[in-house]
């Protein structure tokens, strides 16, 4: 089976249990194994145990591959993630972390168990609950506290959100002058706008626990006693960082805007678990518009890292090049 990008590793079933060998030793023994498609990043694999059920394998891109800034130690930072929502807030569904593994030959790994569920573009429109449930989890999520702003480990932060956030975007402009991707605006205008909503950025002053990347394929439900789908799982957690709990409300709605639609399920559930209303103020709504331009050009951005070109998929160029004109008008207004 191809990758479907450069950053995938092409596995076989030896590949697999290799892994796992080097994870478990002796103890556990590959009976089954396959495939699971949804992701662009890493190559991630169900694998089926002689003890102890179902797990995943996820492999990091090879060593040669060249990756974005913010994508450095991304499977060590997932289990990080999983670690610390795990013990800080166990209410929250996510994979309990089983090994995380380095090695000159076979790279990077993570194993996790293996969440019941299916993806909510899989429900076909039956995730009311689920997606309540959902915003009822990030909600708790944003309850935890990081030690500064941004990626944690090292990794690009700061004391502020604004200079956090500035860094954030000064890196994805670094990253799209290295693999020369056309932007609909040059990098001076995205650096002026968020100059010029500094302010706003600074009205967040404490760095809450963000996903970040809580679009739909990332959230796991199941059927309960009465049929209904509850959210039951969360999943790829190596894109996570400390901010402004905002950010959490761009991907679940993807290509929408939060500010639009109050009574959306996902809104419903992290507002009353918060225990306050969701409130979008001019600050509020400006910020969900830089933030809509970060993941927005971010995911300009990647596309050649991803193998993804103008030929072989003209749509989301057309697509993301008008979200992003969308964004800059908004911003600049």
């Amino acid at each position: 089976m191809p990758p479907l990008s450069p950053t995938q590793q092409v596995l076989s079933p030896d590949d697999v249990a290799d892994c796992i060998a080097a994870s478990f030793g002796d103890e556990r023994q590959v009976v089954d194994c396959g495939p699971l498609a949804g992701g662009g990043f890493a190559t991630v694999w169900w694998v089926r145990l002689d003890h102890g059920g179902d797990v995943v394998l996820k492999v990091g891109p090879p060593s040669h591959v060249p990756l974005l800034r913010y994508e450095a130690g991304m499977l060590a930072a997932e289990a990080r993630y999983f670690r610390l929502v795990a013990a800080r807030a166990p209410q929250v569904p996510v994979p309990p972390v089983l090994h995380h593994g380095r090695d000159a030959r076979l790279g990077e790994w993570l194993v996790t168990g293996r969440l019941p569920g299916r993806a909510l573009p899989d429900l076909d429109g039956a995730d009311e609950g689920a997606r309540y449930d959902f915003g009822a989890a990030m909600a708790t999520l944003h309850r935890i506290t990081g030690d500064r702003f941004g990626y944690d480990a090292g990794r690009t932060g700061d004391s502020t959100w604004s200079a956090a956030f500035t860094a954030i975007i000064e890196d994805l402009l670094a990253d799209a002058a290295d693999w020369q991707v056309t932007l609909p605006a040059p990098p001076q205008r995205f650096r002026a706008l968020v100059a010029r909503h500094a302010d706003r950025l600074d009205q967040v002053r404490r760095p809450a626990l963000l996903h970040f990347d809580g679009w739909d394929g990332n959230v796991l439900a199941a059927p309960d006693e009465r049929g209904a789908y509850r959210m039951c799982g969360l999943v790829d957690g190596e894109r996570f960082l400390y901010g402004d709990p905002v950010l959490d409300l761009v991907s679940p709605l993807l290509f929408r805007r939060a500010e639009d639609e109050p009574a959306h399920p996902f809104l419903r559930g992290y507002a009353e678990t918060a225990g306050t209303p969701l409130v979008f103020d001019a600050g509020v709504r400006r910020r969900l518009a830089l933030y809509r331009m970060h993941l927005h050009l971010l995911m300009t951005v990647e596309m050649p890292s991803r193998g993804i070109t103008v030929d072989n998929d003209p749509g989301r160029h057309t697509l993301l090049a008008e979200l992003l004109d969308r964004d800059l008008a908004d911003l600049g207004s």
